[in-house]
């Protein structure tokens, strides 16, 4: 791992860290062999938990890569978090359709039996 792709890494990951924290206490956690503190608005554990994640993430593409540069371990790590961020919204959106579907029949059905007591 070259120090100057360690640095644009950590370069990177800092930039993307300030834009998300709000200036309040801070937490240590360890990402990919570097430690990172994280001022933060969310709980200390909440945070630790997220953290650890992205380091499994980055730790399984890496297992994977011949090439492990931190950036490029990063961005791939980053594309596979998103699409698994894709696919359960997409799992979620299936499953308010389906909802929306059966609570239509529903009120079709309860309508059409409240309809023939009126008449």
């Amino acid at each position: 791992m070259g120090k100057e792709n360690k640095r644009a890494f950590r370069n990177l990951l800092l930039d993307w860290l300030d834009i998300m924290e709000e200036k309040k206490q801070s937490v240590k956690v360890n990402i990919f062999g570097e430690d990172y503190r994280i001022k933060r608005d969310a709980d200390a554990v909440y945070i630790q938990k997220v953290a650890k994640y992205v380091d499994q993430k980055m730790k399984e593409v890496a297992e994977k890569l011949s090439n492990k540069l931190p950036l490029r371990v990063a961005v791939l790590a980053a594309m596979n978090i998103t699409g698994e961020l894709f696919k359960e919204r997409g799992d979620k959106e299936k499953k308010l359709l389906n909802i929306e579907e059966k609570s239509q029949s529903l009120l079709e059905q309860l309508d059409s039996v409240v309809g023939r007591k009126e008449i």
